[in-house]
This record gives structure tokens, C-alpha cells and sequence, in this order.
């Protein structure tokens, strides 16, 4: 379904993964990749939602550090992963958020559909997610988003979130505790804050260790019915 693109943005040209649902979608949704890249996991979840309707772009985030990301989930993965969120940093991240977001904006004119934008992110993503709502004012739905907390101490920042926003967490996760969660409904107690009998990354399906249908089904339905109402 899905093809790649080159998008322009303030860090230069990246690609991203273009999804599109037909002639008539219904509204732009960015998806935001994990530490691994927009890997084949990524692009099957963009693909994903294009079926559910909604024109999807999957920026290669890691693009302006090194172009064509695309790492495993062992050990050496994760820890290359790591090594570029910090070389990339937060602000370029959204940056490039927004940059797919106008693209889709541009994109859903064409085709005469409403030009209604938001997001949703997984792991690193997640917390760009999060942001992409408090501070881009993109609806958004964030999966297990374990470097929320900092940006949750920011009274400023939460103080007046720019959209809505949704959380997805495991109950198991041990990257993500409890009392972690628990600070997502003090900080943002107008937000929907939702937990599940998994570990971290229960959406990623190619991942046996991670992944729990029940859990990733209900998440991924009541994101759709939050896209709907939040999109609309």
C-alpha cells in the first residue's frame, strides 16, 4: 500500500513512508517510529492505518544522523537506537513531526479532503507523540512512552495542552513503573490514561517477546475511535 517519499524539512531532505487509503481519506495521521527506525514493523503499521482511511506519513527520523535506519531488536539494536535519539535530539524530532504533518496538510487539500492532522507514536515515539500534542497541537496517541517524565515536570507545558492526547502503557514494563504512569493522570488529568496487562512494546507484532494481541487489539481500538472523535 505504502511507498517512500523524500520530505523536506528544516534538517534537510528525509525520507518517509507514504500510506494512502484511496480517493476519499479521512483525515492525516504522522506515524512516529521506535528507536529502530522506519523499519518493516513501521511501515506494516502505517500501512495499517491507511486501511482504517486516514493518509499516513512515516518519517525517517534518524535521517539528518544517518539516512536508512533499519535495526533489530537484540541488543546491539536497542543500543544504536539509543546512540541516535541522542544525537538527534527532541527539537529536530518534532521538527520533522511538523514538516510531515504540513506535507500531509498539502496532500489531503489535493485530493479536496479535510486538512485535520495528528499523530501516533511507539516507545521513543510515544514521548515525540506526546510532545506533538502539548506543544504542535496534534492530537495524538502515545505507546509506552518511556522519556515522558521530564517534560511532565514542566508545569508550563502542561499546564495548557495545545491538543489531546491518549496514553497506552504495560502493566509489566519495566522501563515505564507504576508510579510513572500514575504521574501522566496528576500532570494531564483531562487526558486518557490507559494500562495493560503487558511489557513494553505490546504493539509490535513481529516481536514474540513484546507483543500481546489482547492488549494491542483494544489499544489499537480505542486509538482508532480517539482518532475519530479528535480527526473528525
Amino acid at each position: 500500500m505504502g511507498h517512500w517519499i523524500q520530505l523536506d524539512t528544516p534538517h534537510g531532505a528525509v525520507a518517509a513512508w507514504q500510506a494512502d487509503p484511496g480517493p476519499a481519506p479521512k483525515a492525516g495521521l504522522v506515524v512516529i517510529q521506535e528507536i529502530f527506525g522506519v523499519n518493516a514493523h513501521i511501515r506494516d503499521v502505517a500501512d495499517g492505518y491507511a486501511a482504517d482511511g486516514y493518509a499516513v506519513l512515516a518519517p525517517a527520523l534518524f535521517d539528518p544522523v544517518e539516512r536508512g535506519v533499519e535495526l533489530g531488536y537484540d541488543e546491539a539494536g536497542f543500543a544504536r537506537g539509543r546512540e541516535l535519539v541522542g544525537q538527534l535530539g527532541q527539537d529536530p524530532a518534532l521538527d520533522i513531526v511538523a514538516s510531515a504533518a504540513a506535507h500531509l496538510r498539502a496532500h489531503l487539500a489535493a485530493s479536496q479532503a479535510r486538512q485535520v492532522i495528528g499523530t501516533v507514536g511507539y516507545c521513543w515515539g510515544g514521548t515525540v507523540a506526546m510532545l506533538s500534542a502539548l506543544k504542535l497541537g496534534l492530537p495524538s496517541v502515545s505507546y509506552y512512552g518511556a522519556r515522558d517524565l521530564p517534560f511532565l515536570e514542566d508545569p508550563a507545558l502542561v499546564a495548557a495542552p495545545r491538543a489531546s492526547v491518549m496514553f497506552h502503557f504495560g502493566e509489566h514494563d519495566p522501563s515505564i513503573k507504576p508510579e510513572a504512569v500514575e504521574a501522566h493522570r496528576r500532570a494531564l488529568p483531562s487526558m486518557s490514561v490507559h494500562a495493560y496487562p503487558a511489557g513494553h512494546a505490546f504493539n509490535r507484532d513481529v516481536d514474540p517477546k513484546a507483543y500481546d494481541k489482547g492488549s494491542a487489539t483494544l489499544a489499537r481500538a480505542r486509538s482508532l475511535a480517539f482518532f475519530g472523535e479528535h480527526l473528525r
